[in-house]
């Protein structure tokens, strides 16, 4: 065994146990009570969540809402007025050393040099960190799937490539926590749909994947779970069909006659919605009759309206649940603020 084979396994010897909330290993990030003030203003009030090993997490949040310097906190760019940020046991403001060493990141744009080849740019960052032999280069390389292109000039890569490549550096140094700030920018939907399914690999593979996007409904698609700030507080974290769920139960019914199935409804106590658009997804909408009212209601009560309306004559010819969609779960706990 090296030198340097034996001072990783001696790191990961004294390496504080990565431990949840109920004793089991798993969380490779924790942040609690995150706050950042810049002069007279908080930029972050109050962010607290967990990445574990093994999973997608997602950041969403509005213009000014403190995501980018959430960021610049967690990899030690900026120092926290509060709060603390620990990766793998070690706390980044402490320990800065030994927690970074477990990360690998690329935060907004990644960094190459386009008259180099992409080889030679692994090279070069390679060089900086202690043991990273060409070996390495080669697995990240494959990892990424640039072995065809990766002898070329970094000039003539896509934006896509050059995103494979930012992520082939940031895996040299074998990091237990990828940090992709805004990730799929630029990228075409053939660009983005390759980098979604690249990143749940690397999530399979017991990575843990931290994922700043504006792109809500590719956060919906990748994420396992996801943490949603506006104004520099977290406003809620879980899993993405947990939130959904949790936070909304909306019901289509399609009745006839529709006004006075509708009063009866109401006189069951149910919440009628007015104006769909406001809470459903338009290709929802689109295909919705004339004769649909939505209504706000748990689902397991549906059985029980239903006989109450046949009793009354109103013919019933559909009952869908319906989840809204991240954007619009977004939109109603960020009270209609812009996004990224």
């Amino acid at each position: 065994m090296s030198p340097v084979d034996k001072a990783v396994e001696e790191r990961e010897r004294e390496r504080p146990q990565q431990t949840t909330s109920d004793g089991s290993e798993g969380i490779v990030l924790r942040v609690e009570r995150l706050r950042k003030k810049i002069g007279r203003k908080w930029i972050v009030q109050d962010v607290t969540f967990q990445v574990r090993a093994g999973e997608v997490f997602g950041f969403l949040g509005p213009n000014g809402a403190g995501k980018t310097t959430t960021i610049r906190m967690l990899v030690d760019l900026i120092r926290p007025t509060g709060g603390s940020v620990t990766i793998c046991g070690y706390d980044v403001r402490r320990q800065p050393e030994q927690a970074l060493a477990y990360v690998g990141s690329i935060v907004e744009n990644p960094e190459v040099y386009p008259y180099l080849t992409g080889w030679e740019n692994l090279q070069h960052f390679a060089r900086m960190m202690p043991g990273i032999k060409e070996q390495r280069i080669a697995e990240v390389v494959d990892v990424v799937g640039l072995d065809q292109r990766i002898h070329d000039k970094v000039k003539t890569y896509s934006l896509g490539m050059r995103q494979r490549l930012g992520i082939a550096q940031a895996l040299l140094g074998r990091p237990k926590l990828l940090i992709l700030d805004e990730p799929t920018n630029g990228l075409d939907p053939k660009g983005i749909k390759e980098l979604r399914l690249f990143i749940r690999r690397l999530a399979e593979e017991g990575l843990a994947v931290f994922v700043s996007s504006h792109l809500l409904s590719e956060i919906q698609l990748l994420c396992d779970r996801v943490a949603i700030i506006s104004r520099g507080r977290v406003l809620a974290v879980g899993a993405v069909e947990e939130l959904i769920s949790e936070n909304s139960n909306y019901v289509v019914w399609e009745l006839s006659p529709r006004d006075q199935g509708m009063k009866l409804l109401e006189l069951e106590g149910i919440t009628i919605i007015p104006q769909a658009d406001t809470v459903l997804d338009d290709t929802i909408i689109a295909g919705m009759g004339e004769e649909a009212v939505v209504t706000q209601m748990l689902p397991e009560n549906v059985r029980h309206i239903i006989p109450h309306l046949v009793a009354k004559g109103i013919h019933i010819h559909g009952v869908q649940k319906i989840n809204p969609t991240l954007e619009q779960l977004f939109l109603e706990l960020t009270e209609g603020e812009g996004i990224e």
